[in-house]
């Protein structure tokens, strides 16, 4: 047999043969669904732990400074943990029997507090006097943030934020540690039964692909902010 012939041989065993081109879309698609409710999910947690966070540093004391306190546990506590850890945990405790849905909820706690963070940054990046502005205008805590802080801060952090989510892509990799068919674990019960490595190679261009797109399509929203800026 010529090294095609085994080439070919090794690529229709991980794709053609018992249709198992088929488990490939049924992990990407767990892959994708993981990564796009678990990104929403950090979006949300991430908001709210930010706002709370530089809220609580203008106050020198009272209930915000309370809230600020439990927040920067929580940042530290996920932060500092593997998220393997986070995901055995959660799928452990008797609420989340489902890998997918402990997966989903579990990226959604890791990733907001890293979200929280490129929050916190970008509402530190706006000057004071836009706040200011706000208060002379006659407008209180809320509505300045809501209309004037928080619009330019969040525009400041959509990189990041773009950045996050192909970090969250390929960190859903390790969510077959909690017996999800991801793309990764599908890729690895393929070897386990072809005994070669070309599932593993397969996933691995699949993941090459969603991030080189997200990353052109990242470069295109830079270009269009760096646009409007400018104007």
């Amino acid at each position: 047999m010529t090294g095609l012939e085994k080439l070919w041989q090794d690529i229709s065993g991980a794709l053609l043969r018992e249709n198992r081109w088929q488990l490939y879309l049924e992990g990407l698609r767990n892959t994708l669904v993981i990564a796009a409710l678990a990104c929403l999910i950090g979006i949300v947690i991430g908001l709210v732990v930010a706002l709370i966070k530089y809220i609580a540093s203008t106050k020198k004391s009272g209930p915000w400074k309370v809230a600020g306190a439990i927040c920067t546990a929580y940042t530290t506590v996920i932060r500092g943990t593997p998220i393997i850890v986070q995901l055995l945990i959660l799928y452990n405790l008797s609420y989340f029997t489902d890998g997918l849905y402990a997966s989903i909820i579990g990226f959604g706690i890791n990733s907001g507090a890293y979200v929280a963070e490129i929050f916190r940054s970008g509402l530190n990046s706006i000057d004071i006097g836009q706040r200011e502005a706000g208060r002379s205008l006659g407008l209180g805590q809320w509505p300045t943030m809501r209309l004037i802080v928080l619009p330019q801060a969040i525009k400041n952090t959509l990189p990041a934020l773009f950045n996050e989510f192909i970090a969250l892509l390929k960190e859903t990799s390790v969510a077959g540690y909690i017996a999800v068919r991801d793309l990764t674990k599908v890729a690895d019960g393929i070897r386990g039964r072809t005994f070669n490595s070309v599932p593993l190679y397969l996933a691995a261009a699949l993941y090459l692909i969603m991030v080189a797109g997200l990353a052109a399509l990242q470069k295109r929203m830079e270009k269009r902010l760096a646009r409007s800026d400018r104007s």
